[in-house]
């Protein structure tokens, strides 16, 4: 795939503003370990988040100086960190968008939730970002259909922040090379296009929140650690085994088997980063007691619930929609105490990022 365009440059410069909305995402079969350029070493399988997302608004105009510049206000609060890394990720872009060197920029981006604590807020920033850019070259330059302006938005997330490319869709998305599921890419996500079953159509997604500081460690220096992982082989092979069934679990009906995947995944993410070298434990003792409770409840009740997590201690409570009376009575009663002030999330299966008028 080549999106290398150097004609992509204004012979008069505009100004304009351009926002998105893009939700996270949570990955139910976990990619981690990345060859260069952002290329995973293992499929994902995810599903877009409702309300967890990122607002992101750009404001481009001619450069004053010598060279573009770009100023970045997190949450309305300047923050030069993002600002720089904003910076690189645009000079990184200049093969495909030149006109970016043509702009200063001001971007204002909000989360509604909790930065830097494993919910994935750099997927939804990032493609917020990225869909800004398409949409950029969309208005000036030529018009592309949806699904051929989606797939370079993912193909641009990607390079941004791995998981971003699957933010860019709704529903549940796939990313990463499947010999047997057609269209799929290590280059840019996928929506699944297979019939998802009524019980998963509007699967919910509680998100304790036992920890909403940043992650000692960040997910880019996890996946670097793969690389000599002692057990990274049988993680890759396990990856594309567990997506093909739960692929099949999601098609049928089948919760048992998607409870059964989930949390295996959950639990095999956090087992690699506990046995790479150095190691590094994202868990909290809350963390462990949150999944033994809800492993209780569901044995006892029978009631179809799960956990996963993110590279991080908070946990996503997964369940169909059918039962969340029951569940929300459970997590107020039996696990609230685990999150004090923090509280949580109550989100569910989201449609897709939005440009925001």
């Amino acid at each position: 795939m080549q999106y290398k365009n150097p004609d992509l440059k204004f012979k008069v410069t505009p100004s304009g503003q351009i926002a998105w909305e893009s939700p996270s995402n949570i990955a139910l079969i976990k990619y981690w370990g990345k060859k260069e350029v952002q290329i995973p070493q293992n499929p994902s399988l995810s599903f877009s988040l409702n309300r967890a997302h990122t607002k992101t608004t750009v404001n481009y105009e001619p450069v004053k100086g010598k060279e573009s510049s770009v100023n970045f206000f997190l949450n309305g609060e300047s923050n030069e960190a993002f600002g720089n890394k904003t910076k690189i990720f645009f000079e990184s872009l200049s093969d495909i968008f030149p006109f970016v060197k043509q702009f200063d920029f001001n971007i204002s981006s909000e989360n509604t939730f909790p930065h830097s604590a494993g919910i994935a807020s750099s997927a939804s920033g990032m493609s917020a970002l990225a869909l800004a850019l398409c949409d950029i070259e969309r208005t000036h330059f030529h018009q592309k259909d949806d699904s051929e302006f989606y797939q370079k938005a993912s193909y641009i997330a990607r390079l941004g922040s791995g998981s971003a490319c699957r933010s860019v869709y709704g529903g549940f998305t796939i990313w990463g090379k499947i010999e047997a599921q057609q269209g799929t890419s290590d280059l840019f996500a996928t929506p699944v296009s297979e019939k998802i079953h009524p019980e998963f159509e509007h699967i919910q997604d509680t998100i304790l929140l036992v920890e909403t500081g940043a992650k000692k460690v960040s997910s880019r220096a996890g996946h670097a650690l793969m690389n000599n992982h002692p057990f990274a082989t049988q993680r890759f092979q396990q990856a594309h085994q567990n997506l093909k069934e739960l692929l099949n679990a999601l098609q049928s009906g089948d919760l048992e088997n998607f409870i059964r995947i989930t949390e295996s995944e959950a639990l095999t993410l956090h087992a690699m980063m506990m046995t790479s070298n150095p190691y590094f434990l994202l868990m909290k003792p809350e963390t462990l007691q949150i999944i033994s409770i809800i492993q209780d409840f569901r044995n006892t009740t029978h009631t179809p619930v799960c956990f996963t997590l993110d590279a991080g201690p908070n946990i996503h409570l997964l369940y169909p929609l059918s039962v969340k009376k029951q569940v929300m009575e459970f997590v107020k009663e039996g696990l609230s105490p685990f999150t004090g002030n923090r509280g949580w999330i109550e989100d569910e299966l989201g449609k897709g990022p939005q440009k925001i008028s």
